[in-house]
C-alpha cells in the first residue's frame, strides 16, 4: 500500500457526480487543491454507505472549497449514479472496473464475499504536488477510516 510521502499514481476513470457520466483525472483535481481518495467495496453496501455519507456530513465542502473528494470502487458508473442519487452523495464516484487503480494504490483485495478483485476500504489525502500526505486502509472490510486524522492531514496542507 502507498504510504505518506509516496507519489500518488495518476489515473483517468469513468465516474459520475450523480447526474452526468464522464471521465475524471486525478491530476486535473490536484491542480485545484488537495484530493481525498476514498476507496470502498460496493455501492449499496451498508458499511460503504456509512463511509461515503459520513464524508458528506463533515462539511468539508463548506469549509474548504479547494478540497475534492473522489470515491472509487469497482462498480459501474451507472450503479454509482443510482447510489449517489439515492444517498445524496455530494462528490463524484469513480469506476475502477478492472481494479487497476486499486492495485496501483496497493488496496486491491483478491476476494470479498465471493467477489474478486475489489477495492479495500481505504483513504488517501493527496496534495497539489500529487504526493500522498495521509494513507489508511481497513484491516478488515468492515473497518471505518479515522476521519479526525484525515481532517488533520487536510489542515496541515
Amino acid at each position: 500500500m502507498l504510504t505518506a510521502g509516496d507519489a500518488a499514481p495518476d489515473f483517468i476513470l469513468p465516474g459520475t457526480d450523480g447526474e452526468e457520466v464522464r471521465e475524471y483525472m486525478l491530476a486535473e483535481h490536484t491542480r485545484e487543491g488537495p484530493v481525498v481518495l476514498a476507496f470502498y467495496l460496493f455501492d449499496f453496501n451498508p458499511d460503504c454507505t456509512d463511509q461515503l455519507c459520513s464524508i458528506g456530513n463533515f462539511g468539508w465542502f463548506d469549509v474548504r472549497e479547494d478540497v475534492t473528494v473522489l470515491g472509487v470502487s469497482r462498480d459501474s458508473a451507472f450503479s454509482h449514479r443510482a447510489f449517489a442519487r439515492e444517498h445524496a452523495i455530494p462528490f463524484p464516484l469513480l469506476s475502477d472496473s478492472d481494479g487497476a487503480v486499486a492495485e496501483r494504490y496497493g488496496v486491491r483485495l483478491d476476494e470479498v464475499a465471493g467477489h474478486r478483485d475489489v477495492c479495500n476500504r481505504a483513504v488517501f489525502v493527496v496534495d497539489t504536488d500529487t504526493t500522498v500526505r495521509y494513507a489508511w486502509a481497513a484491516d478488515d472490510p468492515e473497518g471505518q477510516p479515522h476521519w479526525e486524522e484525515v481532517r488533520a492531514a487536510l489542515d496541515d496542507l
